[in-house]
């Protein structure tokens, strides 16, 4: 039985994603990550869901009943956990969350010690000690059960962390914040305005259900027009856990996550702090960040879609910098995993060190016309194996040839396959995406 996915398991929560299933993952990572050396402890936080208190109250648990103990510390960006499994010397971190998913969903995602994601060796550890019962787990007894330890201060240090990899004072800037009514919600506005940044906050009062309920960083309508609204240097949208981010420039645009790597990336390239001179991003990179990067002597290395991906990257090349389109971004001298709140503060500094607004830092990069359809299938597995569906792409990437490229993947957390074009003619795109999306509905119904 397969329960991890590309990032962490994730499902309906009390559906595919059950007290039970929690309950065995709790007990069986406890078991697996357990170290001689090292605190027997998991830290353990969730973001705004209804589902997140059932969900932790099962994996802690199944964590004390393996003789772990638990960190909690509440309601907490997913990098806030990687920090704080690194700060507080803990064996593991534990993420309870769906990140940019509906309410209704959720998911669980661990962090080794360094803050790290879990290899799929690991992951397939914790699968295969779950699909044989269990059985080599043994329960330990009186003293020796894992016990709770609420931890008041996480948001604390969290904060403190992020406000120590700030150089300037930020005074000056207004900027409106989405929280996506997630786990940003407490920490991000009131970490701004203590850095001197005059705050607009929307969507930042969660009650369970509305967490990235036409908000956050797949909904940003309300953003675009609240920066207009309130004459903002620019917004920042987070997604349900804060471990990616979107922004508005002044003038309404968005701003994506390709555009946001190149202003960082020549950014540190001039402070001399982009170590080997590269750069991380994904085959769904627009062919515009690489023109652009390429332009300042900046190697582009490029790896599948998926933050763990990029890190596993970086890590193989020694960049510092790396990051996806949909706005995980990494800065690997700071943190081990996509950090939105980290990625605001950076670009923050470049436009106040700049003086330069966001529209124009944005023309760096000429983003190329992109259009991304998503089919919803009942089985993505097979999309790659089906004559018409390979026979459409391979049409249509031949004739754009060099004037731009077919991508074709499958979702690695929804049943969707996604059918993205990219070139100069838009038309031509939006043909060509609907004719390969027609043909994947079609044979794959």
């Amino acid at each position: 039985m397969k329960i991890f996915g590309t990032d962490g398991v994730r499902g309906q929560a009390n559906s595919d994603l059950t007290p039970e299933l929690a309950f065995k993952l709790g007990r069986a990572a406890a078991y697996i990550l357990n170290p001689q050396d090292r605190k027997k402890a998991i830290v353990i936080g969730k973001d705004t869901r209804i589902s997140g208190d059932m969900l932790e109250s099962a994996l802690i648990a199944g964590i004390c009943s393996a003789g772990v103990n638990v960190l909690k510390v509440g309601v907490m960006p997913t990098p806030g956990i990687a920090f704080l499994t690194r700060k507080l010397g803990a064996m593991a971190g534990v993420v309870i969350s769906a990140s940019h998913n509906p309410a209704g969903d959720n998911g669980i995602k661990f962090f080794n010690h360094q803050g790290f994601k879990l290899p799929d060796e690991i992951e397939n550890k914790i699968e295969t000690t779950i699909a044989q019962g269990m059985e080599e787990i043994p329960y330990p007894i009186g003293a020796d059960i894992g016990k709770v330890e609420d931890i008041k201060e996480g948001s604390g240090l969290y904060k403190e962390f992020l406000r120590e990899t700030v150089d300037i004072n930020l005074d000056g800037l207004k900027v409106v914040i989405d929280c996506a009514n997630g786990a940003a919600y407490l920490i991000s506005p009131s970490l701004f305005r203590e850095l001197g940044v005059e705050v607009i906050s929307i969507f930042e009062k969660p009650d369970g259900l509305n967490i990235n309920k036409d908000c956050g960083s797949t909904h940003m309508e309300s953003l675009k027009k609240a920066v207009l609204e309130n004459r903002a240097h620019l917004g920042i949208a987070y997604d349900g856990d804060s471990d990616r981010m979107l922004a508005v420039d002044e003038l309404g645009n968005i701003v994506d996550g390709d555009q946001i790597l190149v202003i960082c990336g020549l950014e540190l390239q001039k402070q001399g702090l982009l170590t080997g001179n590269k750069v991380v991003g994904t085959v769904m990179s627009n062919l515009g960040l690489k023109q652009a990067f390429e332009k300042s002597g900046i190697e582009v290395e490029e790896t599948k879609v998926g933050d763990r991906y990029v890190l596993e990257k970086m890590q193989e090349t020694g960049a510092v910098l790396g990051g996806e389109q949909s706005g995980h971004i990494i800065f690997l001298n700071y943190n081990t995993t996509g950090d939105g709140i980290l990625t605001a503060l950076k670009l923050l500094e470049v436009v106040k060190k700049s003086g330069r607004p966001l529209s124009q830092l944005a023309q760096q990069m000429e983003r190329l016309p992109q259009i991304l359809v998503n089919v919803r299938v009942k089985d993505k597995s097979s999309w790659q194996i089906n004559e018409s569906i390979q026979n459409i792409i391979k049409e249509y990437d031949q004739k754009l040839g060099k004037r731009g490229r077919v991508l074709v993947r499958a979702s690695g957390t929804e049943a969707l396959i996604r059918v993205m074009a990219e070139g100069n003619d838009l038309a031509e795109l939006e043909q060509i995406t609907q004719d390969i999306a027609e043909v994947i509905a079609k044979e794959l119904k």
